[in-house]
């Protein structure tokens, strides 16, 4: 006779439940999460540009570039991303390299079409550091968790952070504030300050909020 302890039933004895498989995006899912990081990203740029602040990786040399030139900031961020979809396709597979080529070009539009839509009479340059880095790394978390980037230092911290387990945070910080520092020649230190500040706004909340293997299934 069977007692609840021998019960092959009873929750004491019975085999641990099997995790379930990881689930992965689909389609409308990766699509919404691409439009979205880089549309954040974008209200980033155009915030920074009406406070007169930069940004790090690509996008801080592309900005460099056009306040030096004057030449639309799009044309020159896509045009510095591609060495590195080679890096990406090598290293990241096609999918990552697709959306991050889709990304950087929605990024690059709307960058240059923002300012038709939005317009700022008035910005503090340290509000707009704190919420800017919040927005960007807000839209990156959604890129690198539906598998893309915005290119450049992105893929490089993202591909260490899956290869060596090195936090993307972590690597892009020191990428962003190298990046920001180089623009000491041409924008006033006041605001090369509140840049830096921003990249580290947006480094610590990818480096908390994005970690190594949480996101393996999508």
């Amino acid at each position: 006779m069977s007692t609840p302890l021998s019960n092959s039933s009873s929750p004491l004895t019975s085999a641990p439940a099997s995790p379930q498989p990881a689930l992965r995006h689909g389609r409308f899912e990766d699509a919404q999460a691409l439009f979205t990081g880089s549309l954040f990203v974008s209200i980033t740029m155009l915030l920074f540009a009406q406070a007169g602040l930069l940004t790090g990786s690509t996008a801080g040399l592309a900005f460099l570039l056009h306040y030096a030139t004057g030449w639309p900031f799009g044309v020159i961020f896509f045009a510095i991303n591609i060495p590195f979809y080679w890096f990406a396709w090598k290293r990241m597979g096609a999918e990552f390299t697709i959306k991050t080529f889709i990304s950087v070009a929605m990024l690059a539009l709307m960058a240059d079409v923002g300012p038709r839509f939005i317009h700022v009479d008035y910005l503090n340059p340290l509000f707009a550091a704190v919420l800017g880095g919040l927005l960007m790394g807000t839209g990156c978390l959604f890129l690198a968790r539906h598998h893309s980037s915005l290119g450049g230092a992105t893929i490089v911290s993202l591909y260490l952070q899956e290869r060596y387990g090195i936090r993307a945070g972590k690597v892009q910080m020191m990428i962003d504030c190298t990046v920001v520092l180089l623009a000491l020649w041409i924008v006033p230190f006041e605001r090369v300050a509140y840049s830096i500040l921003g990249a580290v706004v947006m480094s610590l909340f990818l480096w908390i909020s994005h970690r190594p293997g949480r996101y393996t299934g999508n």
